[in-house]
């Protein structure tokens, strides 16, 4: 390696420039522009850049076409959600009205059992006044039973006392003659 540094050094030291490669009177500077502007003629000779920009049109309209297709989705969304909360109110209100309607048959039901209750229990207060009643005139009943059974006797042992067959005879006479 010292070697190459002196050589470097001497070089340097004589003036000597350096070479640069050339071909065909060109450099290197020229033949990369030359192949540069040769591509970009071929390109748009072959209609490359049109290509590109179809290319990109088409993706753009690809693009552009799945944009309205999720605006059309979403819309679609949208009034289905819409759809969709109108049934919830719909239902709710519906609920509510089943509800008010079951309270009110509830009430009716509730003062229907409670005008029952009542002729219940005054057909109940009727039938125990009757049944009173009906025991009260069966113990009348049964006490002028009782009094009559009570009078026949008592009017028996009085007759038996009172009347034998002299004053029969009597009495029978007397209907005799007044017939």
């Amino acid at each position: 390696m010292p070697d190459l540094m002196l050589l470097a050094a001497e070089a340097a030291e004589h003036g000597a420039a350096h070479a640069a490669p050339e071909a065909l009177g060109m450099g290197p500077v020229t033949w990369v522009a030359l192949a540069m502007t040769t591509l970009l003629l071929i390109a748009i000779w072959k209609k490359v850049p049109g290509m590109i920009a179809g290319g990109l049109d088409s993706q753009i309209a690809e693009i552009r076409k799945q944009l309205d297709e999720a605006k059309a989705l979403r819309a679609e969304a949208e009034a289905l959600r819409q759809e969709y909360a109108d049934k919830i109110a719909g239902a709710e209100k519906d609920a509510a009205a089943m509800i008010e309607h079951a309270q009110h048959e509830a009430d009716a039901i509730v003062a229907k059992a409670e005008a029952d209750t009542k002729a219940l229990i005054k057909r109940r207060e009727k039938m125990a006044e009757d049944k009173i009643a009906a025991a009260e005139r069966g113990a009348v009943a049964e006490l002028r039973a009782k009094a009559a059974n009570a009078a026949t006797q008592a009017a028996r042992q009085l007759i038996a006392a009172n009347h034998n067959a002299k004053a029969d005879k009597g009495l029978v006479d007397e209907a005799i003659s007044s017939i």
